[in-house]
């Protein structure tokens, strides 16, 4: 085992299997999420759901995040994430199953979605605390890069699913696969509660430091945390709205097959996935974080703004490969920033609670704001002004938030 410091942190090493526990967490939560958008046109196409009834099967993963995420960082700093982590496990095969039973209803696939919700809330922050719990100093910077491709893991996991469910006419067994991937992950944790190989309780930040010197969050640290969660906030709208309906926009602008629609998807998804690994590594080579997330934001904006114009073919593709390249470094940046304000790099669940809050109110408004708004004007029209403004808004609070990084 790794040698570690006297809060039970690796103190030169990384624990290896404490991250992947964590990441995997992250992925598991990820994927449950994101196994809905890349079947949505099929689920409408059977069931008729009503299209803001739609965007609440996403939607609701933010509601129950929205609520829970303080309360559990503050939960997971003070008794360890083993317990909760496990009963969360369960929740999400509860809620896969009662998906599973009438998917005909609407309302009852909601409540499907919200028990994920609620397991989901759990394994997004344990995840990303325990992931950092078991990482050195050194690495937490490429820690934070890893963990940002938490999404993009999750949405292509269900991508390169969704084409075989859908060539053998049955959804199900996106649902069928998470089951099984809970199952698996219910396994390691009981193992790593039994073992205790890996750090199941983050060092609590209301501790002291071996100086004797108080790790609270302070005022100062708390406002970065709480500039964070906006940012969060606004950027996750945007992005969760436009993940959730791009395989539906596809389909219904541009004329593709579904599965056409899917790879289209997974565009975007991918430079996210491959550009969050890349900040992280910036980051750890000491590049400035404000002016990679300034720079990113930029670049998401513009995207926004030029969507009336940019249109099908080689500048439709320009513009998913720019925004999927703008989107990999923001949540890198943001999930980096709690090590960053706290300068502490292990006692993060508390923080990652505030930030996790400002995330999942923007995934609660971005897929029912942009439902609504088609169902308004009974086309895509609105979505590039509303969610330009909305990126624009984010690079203001990126800038305020740099500024304060650079004092």
């Amino acid at each position: 085992m790794n040698r570690r410091d006297a809060t039970g942190a690796p103190a030169n090493n990384d624990h290896l299997i404490g991250i992947a526990f964590g990441l995997g967490l992250a992925f598991l939560a990820a994927y449950q999420q994101f196994k809905l958008p890349v079947v949505l046109p099929v689920l409408l196409a059977d069931y008729s759901y009503d299209r803001t009834l739609a965007g609440g099967f996403m939607s609701i993963y933010g509601f129950f995040g929205l609520f829970l995420s303080i309360p559990l960082g503050r939960a997971i700093e003070r008794h360890g994430a083993a317990s909760l982590i496990a009963w969360a496990l369960l929740l999400m095969v509860l809620g896969n199953g009662i998906g599973l039973f009438r998917p005909e209803s609407g309302w009852l696939m909601l409540t499907s979605r919200g028990l994920e919700g609620i397991a989901f809330a759990v394994l997004a922050i344990g995840g990303a605390a325990l992931a950092n719990a078991n990482a050195s100093p050194r690495s937490l910077p490429l820690v934070a890069g890893l963990m940002a491709t938490w999404i993009p893991v999750g949405q292509l996991s269900a991508t390169v699913l969704a084409p075989i469910a859908i060539a053998t006419s049955s959804w199900r067994m996106l649902w069928y696969v998470g089951i099984g991937a809970t199952a698996l992950f219910f396994l390691w944790t009981i193992i790593n509660r039994i073992s205790g190989s890996v750090v199941l309780t983050p060092p609590a930040s209301v501790a002291t430091d071996k100086s004797g010197a108080s790790t609270d969050i302070t005022p100062r640290e708390r406002r970065g945390l709480i500039l964070t969660a906006l940012l969060f906030m606004l950027w996750s709208g945007q992005y969760f709205a436009y993940m959730t309906w791009l395989p539906q926009y596809l389909v219904e602008v541009h004329g593709l097959a579904i599965t056409q629609a899917q790879w289209g998807y997974a565009i975007p998804v991918s430079l996210v996935m491959v550009v969050c690994v890349v900040t992280g590594l910036l980051l750890q080579r000491g590049l400035f974080l404000g002016t990679l997330l300034v720079s990113a934001l930029i670049t998401q904006a513009a995207v926004w703004w030029l969507l009336p114009f940019t249109g099908g073919g080689i500048s439709g593709i320009a513009s998913l490969v720019a925004y999927g390249a703008g989107a990999g470094v923001v949540p890198a940046c943001l999930f980096a920033l709690p090590s960053v304000i706290l300068q502490r790099g292990h006692n993060t669940a508390r923080a990652f609670g505030i930030v996790m809050t400002g995330r999942n109110m923007g995934v609660l408004i971005g897929p029912v704001l942009v439902a609504q708004a088609f169902k308004m004007t009974d086309s895509w029209d609105l979505a590039a002004p509303i969610f330009g403004t909305v990126t624009s808004l984010c690079l203001v609070t990126a800038i305020l938030l740099a500024r304060q990084l650079h004092r």
